[in-house]
């Protein structure tokens, strides 16, 4: 998965039945600018009133939760989880999404439609970082006999386990990793929805479900699929996957997590849609002090978050902020002020700020970078050498020192990084850092 941010290459069209209202409508997905998030847009309505795809905008719609919906200033538009699904597999992290009706195109049921249309309008890598949401804490919703339980992990992992009191529908289990040998298009995307002959009666009764068939949907009866035959023999629990990576996409971040679930629906995918956003939004405004708490990766940290990746304090936290960070490279900013306690006794008549302290700096922005990597949380980063290192301006009070630290090479217990200063885009000190890893307790 690229480390960077994605759009479409051109637009697409699809059109089609929404499976519960019936209408037909028209969706068209266009490419979107680095840090736009998927915007839907109703082209049927005045003034073409726009929902972001976001936590705050999905909402619980009752009936039985069996679809996923966003609103905003009383504009909906319904059944968004399939098309999320397929963003989500094939990447795309900015797109605006014009739609002509309230519910998107059902097409077969399934996300494989979606995808394969993204797909073929081609993919463009963006400047911006992708934006990653890891956690450090359990996060657990539950209600009734269903749950969903979020653990940390370096990659994104769905453990997703089915039972239904019905003879045709037995208990299944299937697990998906987005690092592993499966492919999202493959073995998830065409998986399509389904639902019992008694809850589809049901609904059709309630007025919902117009535009389900026996096409696009898998109608279990007594006996099992009626008139269509599975896709594969754990096609229900795939389907459920599916729904769960297009809900939790809605939180804007590609989910570094392993998601556990029992028998979870929509309803309590946004509910815990809802718990994440509020865990991610009190990390990020620093209401959790612990130092063991993850962040959100993305494009710029304050000095809150940063003091919740480095054990650093005054008067030796040299970093003032983090402009950029990514799986790879962070660049950082200090500055320099008559203020600094170095000053002091470092030529005091003509301040210089020390090389030794630069080289610190640059130090404490791949700290940020090795040690807000999830394995690494909780952990120490000690210097082990420097090599190759050279001055070459002297740094003054009034200078913004841009730090930019860059990964070489990371092992368990080490870690190798490239590091340079900047003044006013000339390059003031560059060199190799080496640090070692420990525990934090050790």
């Amino acid at each position: 998965m690229s480390a960077q941010q994605r759009t479409l290459a051109r637009p697409v069209s699809l059109e089609g039945a929404g499976l519960h209202t019936g209408e037909t409508v028209t969706m068209r997905v266009m490419p979107a600018p680095e840090h736009a998030g998927v915007i839907f847009i109703r082209t049927d309505l005045p003034n073409r009133p726009t929902i972001p795809a976001t936590p705050a905008h999905a909402v619980d719609t009752g009936m039985g939760m069996r679809r996923t919906s966003l609103t905003k200033d009383g504009v909906e538009v319904q059944t968004v989880e399939h098309f999320m699904a397929s963003l989500w597999g094939v990447g795309i992290d900015n797109a605006y999404v014009e739609v002509s009706g309230i519910e998107l195109p059902g097409v077969d049921g399934s996300a494989a439609p979606f995808a394969e249309q993204l797909k073929a309008a081609g993919i463009v890598e963006q400047a911006a970082p992708r934006k990653v949401f890891s956690l450090r804490e359990p996060v657990i919703v539950d209600e009734g006999e269903s749950m969903l339980a979020v653990f940390p992990s370096p990659s994104f992992k769905v453990s997703y386990t089915l039972s239904y009191p019905h003879v045709a529908l037995k208990s299944q289990f299937a697990s998906f990793e987005r690092n592993g040998h499966q492919h999202f298009d493959e073995v998830i995307a065409p998986a399509r929805t389904f639902c019992l002959q008694e809850e589809a009666e049901a609904l059709r009764a309630q007025g919902f479900g117009r535009g389900a068939n026996y096409t696009n949907t898998l109608v279990v009866g007594a006996k099992g699929v009626i008139q269509n035959t599975l896709r594969f023999d754990d096609e229900f629990v795939r389907h459920k996957i599916l729904d769960l990576i297009g809900d939790l996409y809605l939180l804007g971040a590609h989910l570094n997590a392993h998601v556990v679930a029992i028998k979870s629906g929509h309803r309590l995918n946004v509910k815990l849609l809802h718990k994440l956003a509020q865990a991610r939004d009190a990390w990020l405004t620093g209401s959790l002090q612990s130092p063991s708490q993850e962040i959100m990766v993305g494009p710029q940290l304050d000095i809150l978050q940063i003091q919740k990746v480095l054990p650093h304090r005054y008067p030796f936290l040299l970093v003032d902020r983090i402009t950029s960070l990514t799986d790879t490279k962070a660049v950082g900013l200090k500055c320099v002020t008559m203020n600094d306690y170095f000053f002091r006794g470092h030529f005091p008549n003509r301040p210089v700020m020390p090389g030794v302290l630069i080289i610190e700096a640059m130090a404490q922005v791949g700290g940020i970078l090795i040690l807000n990597k999830g394995e690494n949380l909780g952990k120490l980063a000690y210097f082990m050498s420097v090599d190759k290192v050279k001055f070459r301006k002297p740094v003054v009070p009034g200078d913004q020192l841009v730090l930019e630290a860059e990964l070489v090479k990371l092992r368990s217990r080490t870690g190798q990084l490239s590091g340079k200063a900047y003044v006013d885009g000339k390059l003031v000190c560059e060199g190799e850092l080496m640090f070692a890893l420990a525990e934090e307790s050790a």
